[in-house]
């Protein structure tokens, strides 16, 4: 078995969506960074390396009694085990997984830039690991708040994290189905329809909303989200995370 030793780890714990688990350019120093003495590392097949990264099943056991506690972490002076983790690759690119002691993969990581080319180096000359499961069991699906990769892609963190705020708002809009709630942020988000949205019903003042703002990220959807979320305390507490860290960020370029 190969092991990587040394690694360096930023947990993203219950991402079930790999655009989730940010590339290192995108960690950020209050990130809790954690360091893996030693992991076994994992070459497999672009079909498993998806379905662990874009997604929360059970690992195939075959996989699981492969890695068990063969990976330590170390903290100051002490090194522990843990019971299921490994960095899987399918050649093309790499993450890190831990299930700290369950059958799925909680918490994954990217690695630093050094770190993912030794994988690369390292597995040149091996072949791919099988590790048998139902692969037509794994049908991935998307929805409003597990959204497509396209429309993700291209986004900051702050920007998918803002993102992600916007769609648990709009989820909650939908649930409630006021019409009169609907067509005001549909105005808010598109005065030009205000003539046209006092004669559409709820279905098409929500499509209409929706499919307006599910694409990109612009100044009108963080003001739309922003308004959106006003007396919601834990959507509250979300936003104001990612602005305190607009603020941060911001400062240290001045």
């Amino acid at each position: 078995m190969l092991y990587l030793h040394d690694v360096w780890v930023n947990w993203f714990e219950g991402e079930e969506n790999g655009y989730n688990v940010c590339y290192f350019h995108e960690w950020r120093k209050e990130d809790g960074i954690e360091l893996l003495d030693q992991v076994p590392l994992l070459y497999i097949n672009e079909t498993l390396y998806d379905y662990i990264e874009n997604d929360m099943h059970d690992l195939p056991k075959p996989m699981l009694d492969c890695i068990y506690k063969r990976a330590y972490i170390r903290k100051g002076q002490e090194r522990t085990v843990l019971d299921y983790a490994c960095i899987v690759t399918d050649g093309s690119d790499v993450i890190a997984l831990d299930t700290i002691g369950y059958q799925i993969p909680i918490r994954k990581s990217r690695l630093i830039p050094r770190q993912e080319q030794l994988v690369f180096d390292m597995i040149e000359n091996t072949k791919k690991q099988s590790f048998k499961f139902d692969e037509n069991l794994y049908q991935k699906e998307y929805h409003m708040l597990s959204m497509p990769p396209e429309l993700i892609y291209g986004l900051t963190r702050r920007e998918r994290q803002l993102k992600q705020l916007l769609m648990m708002a709009l989820d909650q809009l939908h649930t409630a189905n006021n019409l009169e709630e609907l067509r005001y942020w549909l105005t808010e988000w598109n005065p030009k329809k205000y003539p046209f949205i006092r004669y559409m019903d709820e279905e098409k003042v929500w499509q209409a909303l929706y499919n307006g703002v599910k694409y990109g990220w612009s100044n009108a959807h963080e003001e739309l989200c922003g308004k959106l979320i006003k007396g919601q305390p834990f959507l509250e507490k979300m936003w104001e995370l990612e602005q305190n860290q607009e603020q941060q960020n911001t400062s240290k370029l001045r």
